[in-house]
């Protein structure tokens, strides 16, 4: 047996976190260099960006006491290869419809997680202890996750409107209800169905359909967002209440005493 002590800051690299880290870090330098030669710099900038945020992980664990568990810091790595990289330099958004969707529904199990965390850390620390039912935990979690999802789609929704992108994605729809269409002023919804096209400034777009702007992408992104919220509340409250759910204690960060940070851990060579 040998002994392995934690950093006086807490935090102690995982070898298959580092083995993740180098690897999808690899990978974003060399489409760093590609983007770079083919002189596409706002991918590059996109890059970069990536780049810092793969930095963040270790230095909040590191300044704040904070470890996260080996499986939420490869998704969290993954997650932003994932957006970043493969959804908006390799066009996964558009190539794949169901990329969003699937980020969108890890967005909301992680953030889950991090509002329970929050929670149980008051939980469990000793000085201030306080003691919250299982259902109490799982509606937190579930509420901290929703809104996270809320002031994204409001970011969405601003950096389209300021800066001309379209990051709340558009969608084709054949048929649609309008009030607006009440020639009566009655309130009476006016259904217009079997839309085959639609014309702006009396030019086809040539879609097949009516163009939806965003409205559609939003209340999806925050459908699946309250499915990963609820799924991990539900991991949650059985893990408040039996105290050894296998399932969320991979997903929760734990804040370390100061004392738990300096100790020292057996590990077998």
């Amino acid at each position: 047996m040998a002994k392995r002590r934690r950093r006086k800051d807490g935090y102690r690299p995982k070898p298959i976190v580092v083995a993740v880290y180098l690897v999808l870090r690899l990978i974003v330098v060399g489409v760093l260099i590609s983007c770079i030669i083919r002189r596409e710099y706002e991918s590059a900038f996109t890059c970069v960006l990536v780049l810092v945020l793969y930095m963040l992980p270790p230095i909040v664990q590191r300044n704040f006491r904070i470890e996260l568990p080996t499986t939420m810091e490869i998704i969290i790595l993954v997650f932003i290869f994932a957006a970043e990289i493969l959804g908006e330099l390799g066009s996964y958004f558009i190539q794949y419809p169901h990329w969003d969707s699937i980020l969108h529904t890890t967005t909301g199990f992680i953030s889950a997680a991090f509002g329970y965390s929050m929670v149980d850390f008051l939980n469990r620390n000793k000085p201030h202890h306080v003691k919250l039912s299982p259902i109490f935990m799982a509606m937190v979690s579930f509420c901290f996750s929703m809104t996270i999802g809320v002031l994204w789609e409001f970011f969405e929704f601003g950096v389209d409107y300021l800066f001309h992108t379209d990051m709340q994605k558009d969608t084709i729809i054949h048929a649609f209800s309008s009030v607006t269409l009440d020639p009566t002023n009655s309130n009476v919804p006016i259904r217009v169905d079997h839309i085959t096209d639609v014309a702006v400034n009396g030019e086809s777009l040539g879609l097949g359909g009516y163009l939806d702007i965003g409205l559609y992408d939003t209340m999806e992104d925050l459908f699946v967002n309250f499915v990963g919220a609820l799924t991990f509340s539900i991991f949650g409250y059985f893990n408040t209440k039996s105290g050894s759910n296998r399932i969320a204690k991979q997903f929760v960060p734990v804040v370390l005493p100061e004392e738990e940070a300096e100790e020292a851990e057996p590990v077998t060579e």
